[in-house]
């Protein structure tokens, strides 16, 4: 039952990144949002909650894995009551921001707590039930958002109030109190990390609406004092941030005293490093597509968002089914041979989309794609975490597990932006080329339009007689953006596998982390004894 309790807090965390895809397009119409803030309504979670994980998973050795879990799902469930009740679509941001803080403390705790309560063989069984629980739940969120959505997409939020409490009694009932250790919090390294992974994913989604470096609006004394994009000034602050941020890691590791955000002394560990490089760059692809499939799936192909969410529940059907046929290949094929078949299944899946995809395409064809992706998130998500901490220390798995999960929610929070920024792009720039091929009036501008509406004007255009031929051309170009994000998802996905080839491989009969016999892990000697036992 203690799995259960940990499993609906992950649960609760990924359905949030997922469910808001699908209640998009009625959100933008009830709050007259715009495309940029379709984005940043998802975007402030992910970002929020990559930025706050080093700094979660340092905290949760001091204060306590269960003790901060408990309070990171009351604060969420808390900012899921301001979002339910958002007047405003900037109302909705700020609560979206605060979901961000409290799915940033679960995420690495639920993993902390995880970690203490499987060893041995029962391992790799919980981590496959752990990580396919993040697949099915980016798959039911759509669903569960649809069904919601026909009553009102405020249900969307509500509803997390129920599975907090019920969070909340499996955790106070079946979960031991975890230890706490002594120590000081890293607050330079929060604040270099917070605002050099902050900027970089604000430049990354709002490049295409203040410019890349020209100005296409003010922001503050740029674009208005000087011809310069508030863009490229983020960026490089956010490289600074970050440089300054990884040399303060450095230093601290080093020495004793305050402990680092991030030990580097962790990415000596073979397995660790290039796991987590996998890992990042899986994560880019993994989730990218759910972000704009259900603006495609109800603005081209005319889904209501029930149809969509059970189209996207394919994925949930993939990923159990991948789930199950995992206990039986665990033995023979190991962690990391689970992953690469994951990695083939997926990229086949959105290599399908990018072939495949159309302004008519047929149910069948997506449900086939979405099941093959959904298998492989089920055998890759399953077990990379595995391969990432299979040979660290125990009394380090604290912090392993926080630079795991940020270096996941990084990847997925710069893949959204990427992926997103990467479809409106190619819709605008596809479209003003269509319609200026049909001779359309104020063709730019038009093509501008729809792509700041995400889509949502499409269905006045095509009522419209006199615009029906600019709703096609716009169908079109959609479809040609989900295209695009295909085949640049599957691109990734081969890096990914690329990366795998690095992590070393283990024994079968491995199964306990660190120690002197642990397979490709230093032997522990001591180093970094400031720090007491990881608590989880």
């Amino acid at each position: 039952m203690g799995l259960v309790a940990i499993s609906l807090g992950v649960s609760l965390v990924v359905v949030d990144f997922t469910i808001v895809n699908v209640v998009m397009p009625p959100i933008i119409d009830d709050l007259k949002i715009s495309a940029f803030g379709a984005q940043w309504v998802q975007e402030s979670y992910a970002i929020i909650l990559a930025a706050l994980l080093l700094l979660m998973g340092r905290l949760s050795d001091i204060v306590g894995a269960r003790r901060l879990f408990v309070v990171g799902t009351v604060v969420f469930g808390l900012a899921s009551i301001a979002a339910a009740v958002s007047p405003t679509g900037e109302f909705l941001i700020i609560s979206r921001f605060v979901q961000g803080i409290g799915g940033a403390i679960v995420m690495p705790t639920s993993l902390a707590l995880l970690n203490m309560t499987f060893r041995g063989p029962d391992r790799g069984k919980a981590f496959a039930i752990w990580g396919s629980t993040i697949g099915a739940a980016a798959a039911v969120g759509p669903l569960l958002g649809g069904w919601l959505a026909e009553y009102s997409w405020r249900w969307a939020f509500g509803i997390n109030i129920f599975v907090v409490v019920l969070i909340l009694a499996g955790v106070m009932r079946f979960l031991q109190q975890s230890p706490r250790q002594s120590g000081r919090i890293d607050a330079v390294g929060g604040v270099l990390s917070v605002l050099g992974l902050g900027l970089l994913a604000f430049g990354l989604i709002e490049g295409r609406n203040y410019g890349w470096w020209e100005a296409h609006k003010s922001f503050g004394p740029f674009g208005d004092g000087v011809n310069l994009s508030v863009v490229p000034v983020a960026l490089a602050i956010s490289v600074v941030s970050l440089a300054l941020f990884l040399q303060l890691q450095v230093r601290l590791t080093r020495k004793n005293g305050t402990a680092p955000l991030m030990d580097t002394s962790l990415f000596g560990i073979k397995s660790f490093s290039t796991g987590n490089i996998a890992t990042l760059i899986i994560a880019l692809a993994e989730f990218g597509i759910l972000a704009v499939l259900p603006l495609w799936l109800q603005y081209t192909l005319g889904y209501s968002v029930v149809q969509t969410g059970l189209m996207v529940l394919v994925v949930a059907v993939g990923s159990f089914f991948a789930s199950g046929a995992s206990f039986g290949m665990a033995e023979k094929t190991g962690p990391i041979g689970l992953v690469r078949i994951g990695l083939v299944l997926e990229a086949a899946g959105l290599l399908m989309f990018g072939l495949l995809a159309s302004s008519d395409s047929q149910w069948w064809v997506i449900g086939v794609a979405l099941f093959l992706y959904g298998m492989g998130v089920g055998f890759a998500t399953a077990q990379v975490t595995n391969v990432v901490l299979a040979d660290v220390p125990p009394r380090q798995a604290g912090q392993g597990s926080g630079i795991q999960s940020a270096a996941r929610q990084l990847g997925s929070a710069l893949g959204i932006a990427i992926l997103t920024s990467t479809f409106f792009t190619a819709l605008e720039s596809d479209l003003s080329d269509r319609l200026a091929q049909q001779g359309t009036p104020g063709a730019k501008e038009l093509s501008s339009a729809v792509s700041d509406s995400a889509g949502a004007m499409i269905s006045g255009l095509s009522q419209n007689p006199g615009t029906a031929s600019a709703a096609d051309a716009a169908r079109d170009a959609m479809s040609y953006g989900v295209q695009i994000n295909g085949y640049t998802c599957a691109a990734l996905l081969v890096l990914g596998m690329l990366a795998t080839f690095l992590v070393p491989q283990r024994k079968p009969d491995a199964q306990q982390w660190g120690g002197e016999n642990a397979p490709g892990g230093a032997p522990d000697t001591g180093a970094n004894d400031q720090q007491a036992p990881a608590s989880y």
